[in-house]
């Protein structure tokens, strides 16, 4: 398996879940260190393209990235907003988004990170944080709890995650570990942990 496995089968399903569920409260936890608008955001692996299109609602500019082609074309029809870039790249190299040669005030990492094997987190961070200026922010959720069938998952800690993130000139201003906000995920205990950074 890698690090889409599972995500092309499960389409239908995933658009059903993402898009009901408001953006605004998934994301009220870290909201305070969101970049006043208009900045120019980077989604990693935007999925359903929930997140672009909020983030659009509140005057920012998004490049999205994301590698499952059966999610970016959907998601690209359902959310046509202007102000959303669609891009077929993946982690941990990022080659397609690198290569633009522009670099970005926030860059979002929600629930991605925990598909990457440790080298692939390694190579990963180094080329994320390329794309930061002094200044810029980098906000990502991890997964913990039961890893769903046909996908690949690392349960990867807060801890090593600011550790890596350091090496890169990314300073630590927000880490939080608690239970999901949805009732199925509480019951099956999953936990997210979430994190900011900021490039120094």
């Amino acid at each position: 398996m890698d690090s889409t496995s599972g995500y092309a089968s499960e389409v239908e399903s995933l658009f059903e879940r993402y898009e009901t569920r408001d953006a605004a409260a998934v994301h009220a936890p870290w909201y305070e260190f969101f970049p006043t608008p208009p900045a120019r955001i980077l989604d990693i692996g935007a999925g359903t393209g929930r997140d672009a299109a909020w983030l659009v609602s509140l005057g920012h500019s998004i490049l999205a990235v994301e590698p499952v082609d059966a999610l970016r074309m959907r998601a690209a029809k359902l959310h046509p907003e202007p102000q959303i870039t669609w891009l077929a790249d993946i982690l941990p190299d990022l080659g397609q988004t690198r290569a633009k040669g522009e670099t970005f005030d926030m860059v979002l990492m929600h629930a991605v990170w925990m598909h990457l094997t440790a080298d692939e987190r390694i190579t990963g961070m180094a080329n994320v944080a390329s794309l930061m200026d002094t200044g810029s922010r980098l906000l990502m959720s991890q997964r913990h709890g039961p890893i769903p069938k046909g996908r690949r998952m690392f349960d990867v800690t807060g801890e090593e995650t600011i550790s890596l993130a350091a090496k890169h000139g990314l300073i630590n201003l927000f880490h939080e570990r608690a239970e999901s906000i949805q009732a199925e995920n509480r019951a099956k205990k999953i936990e997210w942990t979430k994190l900011v950074f900021e490039k120094t």
